[in-house]
C-alpha cells in the first residue's frame, strides 16, 4: 500500500494488511511542531526535545487518524523481551510499564509505540482478531523477540502461528549498520553458525541485517506470511528519525495500530 498522507501526516502501510479488519501506521517525522533536530513529528519523550512540543505531536496523531489519544496503550522500550497482552488502554496516571511488545483483542484501545532505526514488526491474527507491536533492535533481535511475541498470543489468544500476517517495518538497513564484535558475538550465541548470514564482512567491518534475522525468527516461529518494507531510516532521514546516521541527537517516529 505504501505511503498514505492525511490531515497533514505521511505514514506507511503493509500491502499484506489490506482488506484486514485492523488500522495500522508507521508514521513519518512530518507535520509535527517540534524544532531541529526533533522536527517534527518526534513522539520520544526522553530524547531531549520540549515535553509540550511531544504531547502535542502525540495529539496531532491522535487527532489526524480520528482515534481518541484516551485509548492508547504504550509502554517504555528497553530492549527486552517482555510481551504485554492487555484489554485496555494505559490510564494516564498510570506509570508505563516497561516491555517490547505489546498484544491486545479489543477494538477499543490502540497500541502506540516509538522507534529511530530499531525495526517495528506489526502482527495481526485474523482468526481471533487480534493485534501486535514488537520492537526489536540488535538487542531484541538476538533475544529473539519476536518468537516470544508469536508465543505470547498462542499463550494469551490461542493464535495459530501459521495464520499470523507479519510486517517487517522501516528501519535501518544492513548497509547502513555497521556493529561491533560485540554484536557479532551476540548473534552467533542466538543463531549458531546460521549467524553468518546476516553479516556482510567488509574487511574488518561487520554490517548486520536486522530484517531477515527477524524474519526468519517469525519463520522459525511459524509464521509464513511475513512482508518487509525495505525502507532504511538512516537513508530516508526526510521520513524516518536514525539513532545512527543523527548521531544519536534525533526523535521518535510512531507506529499506531488497532482493530476496526
Amino acid at each position: 500500500m505504501g505511503f498514505i498522507e492525511k490531515a497533514g501526516l505521511r505514514y506507511y502501510q503493509f500491502d499484506i494488511f489490506r482488506d484486514q479488519p485492523l488500522f495500522h501506521a508507521v508514521i513519518t517525522r512530518r507535520g509535527g511542531v517540534s524544532n531541529p533536530p526533533y522536527n517534527s513529528l518526534n513522539t520520544g519523550g526522553t530524547v531531549g526535545d520540549d515535553p509540550k512540543d511531544v504531547l502535542k505531536n502525540h495529539h496531532l496523531i491522535y487527532d489526524a487518524l480520528d482515534y481518541n489519544f484516551n485509548s492508547r496503550f504504550d509502554v517504555w522500550q528497553v530492549h527486552g523481551r517482555k510481551i504485554i497482552c492487555t484489554d485496555e488502554p494505559r490510564p494516564a496516571h498510570m506509570p508505563h510499564p516497561k516491555a517490547d511488545g505489546i498484544l491486545t483483542a479489543n477494538p477499543d484501545v490502540t497500541l502506540f509505540m516509538r522507534f529511530a532505526d530499531c525495526v517495528p514488526i506489526l502482527i495481526f491474527d485474523p482468526e481471533n482478531k487480534v493485534i501486535g507491536i514488537v520492537h526489536a533492535g540488535w538487542q531484541g533481535t538476538v533475544k529473539i523477540i519476536a518468537r516470544a511475541a508469536v508465543e505470547k498470543m498462542v499463550e494469551c489468544f490461542g493464535s495459530k502461528p501459521e495464520t499470523l500476517l507479519a510486517g517487517i517495518g522501516p528501519s535501518i538497513c544492513q548497509g547502513c549498520y555497521e556493529v561491533g564484535k560485540d554484536v557479532v558475538d551476540a548473534f552467533l550465541c542466538s543463531f549458531g553458525k546460521d549467524s553468518k548470514k546476516y553479516f556482510d564482512q567488509r574487511g574488518e567491518h561487520s554490517f548486520v541485517d536486522l530484517w531477515n534475522a527477524n524474519k526468519d525468527v517469525l519463520n522459525a516461529a511459524g509464521v509464513d506470511q511475513v512482508e518487509i518494507s525495505g525502507l532504511c531510516t538512516a537513508c530516508h532521514l526526510d521520513d524516518w528519525y536514525s539513532h545512527r546516521a543523527e548521531n544519536g541527537k534525533t526523535g521518535r517516529f510512531a507506529v499506531l495500530m488497532a482493530l476496526r
